[in-house]
């Protein structure tokens, strides 16, 4: 399994399976946060599944799911109350990762971090969120 840890408190993935769900209980997550639609692409899980496997394996699970190219700067103050009110470390997931990391450089941009930090500590994990950083 593919994922970027941004630091203790949260971790962003691509798309993940039900059966990875057991894993990221393994490496000790406490939640999950679903920030794809279901139905994006068809031979994706859709969330129902990957939500009994988190309550099979003691997960909570959140579901905001964020349609691409359509992120909001409401739906990072959104992706931030929930990071703050979850059990962590959490692990967030979307197609490929880069709805999840860039809610989260926004968020913390938000607070007042610094946007050439965010943006190269995204590109480290072969992420690109200048051009929302930018947008700011």
């Amino acid at each position: 399994m593919n994922f970027a840890k941004l630091d203790e408190t949260l971790s962003v993935a691509p798309q993940i399976t039900p059966d990875e769900v057991a894993e990221i209980a393994a490496l000790g997550y406490k939640t999950i946060i679903c920030n794809r639609p279901d139905f994006e692409q068809a031979e994706q899980p859709e969330f129902k599944e990957i939500e009994a496997a988190a309550k099979q394996n003691g997960i909570e699970i959140v579901y905001q799911p964020i349609v691409g190219g359509k992120l909001s700067i409401k739906d990072a103050e959104e992706f931030l109350e929930i990071l703050q009110n979850a059990q962590k470390p959490v692990f967030a997931y979307c197609r490929t990762g880069t709805r999840c990391i860039t809610l989260w450089s926004l968020a913390e941009r938000s607070k007042g971090r610094d946007i050439n930090e965010l943006a190269s500590l995204a590109a480290s994990h072969g992420y690109d969120v200048s051009g929302a950083l930018a947008s700011l």
